[in-house]
């Protein structure tokens, strides 16, 4: 069983949460916590030996918490999560893999691609696939034909694996605080499209990419997880581009196996990671 919590900080909060549970007769695992002296926020992650009722526990820490507190008692063990994609398969075919084999954290409801490209490798893992075409549409009825089939499968995440459109503010303030995203960048820099080719042109000496959650702000929401490698002047965008490709995959699997698990706590602008 999982416990996150986050908080205004003061004196006593691990006492007072690690009592409850000894109360409890509840068998600490593991406990990891951290305090932003900036924002004066509390954040803890405590993985519990048993199984209790969650409603009932939840209470009892509510008594010994500021009343500001976020508490969520074991948060539901396996996440249901539906992709949007567009014509890319690197990352779509890694969560698909790790979701067939059962290591992804989560289950795949369906996958919904702007294109059809990727509609055959999603049929082949017996995934359900829906393509919704922007063409000719507007924004708005675009978003629309998505969301119905998203509400259809109520997932917790919405993960874009390379799905290569800008959401629109209503979209994202609708599912707010669980779309996960990969750009194919070290952000900050080189925000928005083709950064291989802005950081080709730049001359850059590393290249990278970046999990994010979703806000209104393009490519600056929360950051879950980012890796980098170094790169020369011998590279052509090309290069870059391919070498990029493992380095998405590989930071978006890292970044969901965190959110699945319950390791990521998010305050502001800015994550709290136990890793």
């Amino acid at each position: 069983m999982i416990v996150v919590i986050q908080s205004k900080d003061q004196v006593g909060l691990v006492a007072g949460i690690t009592g409850v549970l000894a109360k409890e007769q509840l068998n600490i695992v593991s406990l990891r916590e951290h305090v932003d002296k900036i924002e004066n926020r509390f954040f803890i992650r405590v993985h519990i030996e048993q199984e209790t009722g969650s409603e009932a526990l939840e209470q009892k820490l509510k008594a010994v918490l500021p009343p500001d507190a976020i508490i969520k008692v074991n948060p539901q063990p396996e996440k249901k999560v539906v992709v949007l994609v567009t014509k890319e398969y690197h990352c779509l075919a890694d969560i698909l893999i790790r979701n067939h084999f059962k290591t992804l954290g989560a289950r795949v409801q369906c996958v919904i691609g702007n294109y059809d490209t990727l509609q055959n490798i999603s049929q082949r893992f017996d995934i359900p696939f829906y393509q919704v075409s922007h063409e000719q549409k507007d924004k708005a009825e675009f978003e629309a034909q998505i969301a119905g089939l998203i509400d259809k499968y109520a997932p917790d995440y919405i993960v874009l694996a390379k799905f290569m459109r800008i959401l629109s503010p209503g979209f994202v303030a609708k599912y707010s605080g669980s779309i996960i995203n990969i750009h194919h960048s070290f952000l900050p820099a080189f925000v928005g499209a083709s950064p291989y080719k802005q950081a080709f042109e730049r001359g850059v000496k590393l290249i990278g990419a970046t999990a994010h959650f979703v806000t209104n702000e393009l490519d600056e929401g929360p950051i879950i997880a980012q890796q980098i490698i170094p790169v020369t002047h011998s590279h052509t965008s090309g290069d870059m581009m391919k070498a990029g490709k493992e380095i998405e995959t590989a930071v978006l699997a890292k970044a969901l196996h965190l959110v699945f698990e319950d390791r990521v706590l998010v305050y502001k602008n800015k994550t709290v990671v136990f890793e």
